[in-house]
């Protein structure tokens, strides 16, 4: 299913039946495929309701596409099975590891930027696009301390793997204002330098200062409404790019269903106006 630039909304559990219940024009809801490897419950149950009557995103946490093992293959053959039951608009997946010799850590750790890493994750990626059918989009990376031995930039290896691979990207806008102030570089040059061919989708989510070190290092929480500053940094992406679908991302400190409507109806409001001046100046 395709659909319209519009604004989107995770899907949580405790929001099934606002979620079931939501009219907005253009409304979409993105999950996270690996709450839903089983093949049947209440879940399942609340998330066929959902698909009913809105487009769903999966965007899945456990691919490990940047590890040195080659993707599970138990993990991408029950992907596929959700993929065919649900059909999502978009399929994605986070450039980071999280698996090693069979050990799982939770969370999505970095890795050197190298020819080989470019080769290597390459390789996972068009594996997961044979066993899915279908062309995945790749996240952009928080970033909280500086990796030796780069041999390439991170928009130019985004660049290099979707150019090499045929995936997308989704541009979480969040994540490169944390990765910048945490690293020291530009977040408006990041920005400038994605070309917006490769954009399938935007991530838009909040962060919090370390406890110990405030400011000067963000954290990606996921726990708060998204900052002014990513804001600026996304009407700057939209106003170059044009609309692109667009979630709101809250997975910690979860506010009622009404906040983060509230969230959505102001990149709605962003995305229709960016449209409105694309189609005076076409």
């Amino acid at each position: 299913m395709t659909i319209a630039p519009a604004a989107g909304l995770g899907l949580k559990p405790q929001h099934y039946a606002d979620a079931i219940g939501d009219t907005a024009a253009g409304a979409w809801f993105e999950v996270h495929p690996e709450n839903y490897m089983c093949d049947g419950g209440p879940r399942h149950t609340a998330l066929a309701a959902v698909r009913d009557r809105h487009p769903l995103s999966f965007h899945g946490v456990g691919l490990s596409l940047a590890g040195y093992e080659a993707p599970d293959e138990t993990h991408l053959a029950r992907l596929r099975r959700l993929v065919d039951r649900y059909e999502p608009f978009v399929v994605s997946e986070h450039l980071a590891w999280s698996r090693r010799a069979a050990v799982y850590h939770p969370d999505l750790l970095p890795f050197p930027r190298t020819d080989a890493a470019l080769t290597r994750i390459a390789r996972h990626i068009d594996r997961t696009q044979e066993v899915l059918g279908r062309r995945i989009l790749i996240e952009n990376p928080s970033l909280y301390l500086a990796l030796d031995g780069h041999g390439q930039g991170e928009t130019e290896f985004l660049v290099s793997l979707c150019r090499r691979t045929g995936c997308g990207l989704v541009l979480d806008v969040n994540n490169v204002h944390v990765s910048a102030n945490n690293l020291g570089y530009s977040a408006d040059a990041y920005i400038d330098e994605i070309p917006g061919g490769i954009i399938g989708e935007i991530h838009l989510a909040g962060h919090a200062p370390d406890p110990a070190l405030g400011a000067d290092l963000l954290i990606d929480t996921h726990g708060a409404p998204v900052d002014d500053t990513v804001w600026r940094l996304y009407r700057r992406l939209i106003t170059r790019i044009g609309p692109r679908p667009t979630l709101i991302e809250r997975d910690d400190n979860i506010p009622p269903y009404a906040d983060l409507v509230a969230e959505r109806g102001a990149a709605a409001r962003l995305l229709a106006v960016t449209q409105e001046a694309a189609l005076v100046s076409a």
